[in-house]
């Protein structure tokens, strides 16, 4: 089963990757970092942060102006770990970006690597419950199976129990978002690590 989101008109702001690794000199300030994952259009709450120190001139959100995150939506997927920028929060999400959309995929457990992880460029393509039988006659009956779908994993969800189904989120053209939604048992292929890069 799958579900489409349509693209907005906002440009999308990488979360993913924005972890800093932050030297031991000079002067520093409490900052505010995200404390888990939370998703584009979500409301932060205090929960959704936490304080370290990091050099004043870094650019993110003070511990004093904590305001302007709280009660805001994330603007763009954020990620654990991410110090907290102006830019990622606001009234409104920005994701997906123009002219693409999310497609959220229930993927069989052997239907993606376990290791799939956010910024993966995949291909989605039809499983082997999706092949039209070898004996079909009938040719004018006989439905194209969609093509291959190239996207960006956005997030995954863990199956609530081993071996169960696993939700991913994957962000593909608009105009091939029908596409993947037309594959009734997809499966993602990882492609080679060089195309990687975060939604």
């Amino acid at each position: 089963m799958s579900w489409v989101w349509g693209g907005t008109s906002a440009v999308l702001v990488s979360a993913v990757g924005f972890t800093w690794i932050v030297s031991a000199v000079g002067e520093r300030a409490d900052v505010l970092v995200l404390a888990r994952d939370v998703p584009a259009g979500k409301v932060l709450t205090a929960k959704d942060l936490r304080t370290v120190q990091v050099a004043a001139d870094s650019g993110v959100i003070p511990v004093e102006r904590r305001g302007e995150a709280l009660g805001k939506q994330a603007r763009v997927p954020l990620v654990a770990g991410s110090l907290l920028s102006p830019g990622m929060v606001g009234h409104s999400a920005a994701f997906p970006p123009k002219g693409r959309s999310q497609v959220t995929l229930a993927l069989e457990a052997a239907a993606a690597p376990s290791n799939l992880a956010r910024g993966d460029r995949v291909a989605i393509l039809p499983g082997p419950d999706d092949a039209t039988p070898a004996d079909h006659k009938d040719e004018e009956a006989t439905e194209e199976l969609p093509s291959a779908v190239v996207g960006t994993v956005a997030g995954t969800r863990t199956p609530k129990a081993a071996g169960g189904v696993r939700e991913v989120r994957v962000l593909v053209a608009t105009a091939a978002a029908r596409r993947a939604t037309q594959i009734a048992h997809p499966r993602l292929v990882v492609l080679p690590a060089s195309s990687r890069e975060a939604p």
